[in-house]
């Protein structure tokens, strides 16, 4: 993470010509260009430019535009204090605008100082080509279990058009292709898109590359979204145990809940001076564990894992991280 700047916003000012009095808006963005490549009609195409406040002062979104209604923009916070975060999510409207299409979504800012971000944004919309729906969308499922979701593909143009590959960097996915139609220049393929049990947890931001054996342009992307939720969650999920003298003890609770009846088989911690009550026999879906930590003798910060191991699906263990300072 970068410093927090100060003296950049006097240095600007003194400087003076309006090219350098920008620069320090564009240095919050991790990027200012996208390109969307070749997508089809109709298919779900957003992208965040996420930038972060690393002044001390407080930056302010005053509004954001487009120049052209193939990109609608939004942003997702406004009022950025010291190291926030935000993102402009530029959305690339595949339903309304055919070919290529380019657009500059400028953001403007007024706090501290007035300026403007040019974000670029380019693409090529597909007639020819359409998904129903425009993306995998496999909603929330329980990790551990596989989910498939079903899309057609639509082509009019060529008898001979195929899809010939379908690539994803995710492991986990899995596509299976069936041919419906292929006559008087249209083709049709049934898409099965399926995630595997092995997917862990967490949201699912990917895209499928479709080749077919198109001359130009072969390849069109398929956005993938999603989010796998553990069967076991463990609350917080980050436990601050405090600002503790040599040999002080404190004790905590965490929250440990399933989506269904579980047992709790053991809770270890690999760092000193931790104590854990003694786990229920009892199978429910909600459990507390209850910590006991004494600080050491030397000063500094403590930061252990606490793993809470279950009788839930194939031995499901749960995490949470403990930190302390001793002062």
């Amino acid at each position: 993470m970068r410093g927090v700047c100060h003296w950049a916003f006097l240095l600007l000012c003194i400087a003076g010509p309006a090219a350098s009095a920008q620069e320090w808006a564009r240095k919050m963005f991790n990027t200012t260009s996208h390109n969307f490549g070749t997508v089809a009609r109709g298919s779900k195409q957003e992208f965040a430019f996420e930038f972060t406040n690393i002044y001390k002062e407080e930056v302010h979104v005053a509004s954001v535009r487009s120049s052209c209604g193939c990109t609608t923009p939004r942003v997702t916070n406004y009022t950025l204090k010291t190291y926030d975060k935000s993102k402009v999510i530029a959305v690339y409207n595949t339903s309304s605008f055919l070919g290529a299409k380019n657009a500059t979504v400028t953001v403007v800012l007024d706090r501290p100082f007035p300026a403007e971000v040019q974000l670029l944004v380019s693409g090529y919309i597909r007639s020819d080509v359409v998904f129903h729906p425009g993306v995998v969308d496999f909603g929330s499922v329980v990790q551990g279990t596989a989910k498939q979701v079903t899309l057609n593909v639509s082509y009019a143009g060529r008898s001979d058009w195929e899809i010939v590959d379908v690539r994803s960097a995710n492991r986990n996915l899995e596509v299976e292709l069936q041919e419906t139609e292929r006559s008087l220049g249209r083709v049709g393929y049934k898409m099965l898109v399926t995630l595997k049990p092995g997917a862990p947890a967490g949201f699912i931001q990917e895209q499928l590359t479709i080749v077919t054996n198109d001359d130009g342009s072969r390849k069109v992307t398929l956005p993938v979204e999603g989010q796998v939720a553990s069967p076991l969650t463990v609350s917080p999920a980050s436990l601050f145990l405090g600002n503790l003298a040599p040999g002080e003890t404190v004790k905590k609770r965490l929250v440990v809940r399933g989506n269904k009846p579980f047992k709790i088989l053991n809770v270890k911690c690999d760092g000193e001076g931790f104590q854990f009550e003694p786990p229920s026999e009892e199978r429910k879906e909600l459990h507390f564990v209850s910590i006991e930590f004494k600080a050491g003798s030397k000063p500094g910060n403590v930061a252990q894992k606490i793993r809470i191991e279950t009788y839930l699906g194939n031995g499901l263990t749960a995490e949470c991280q403990a930190t302390a300072t001793v002062k």
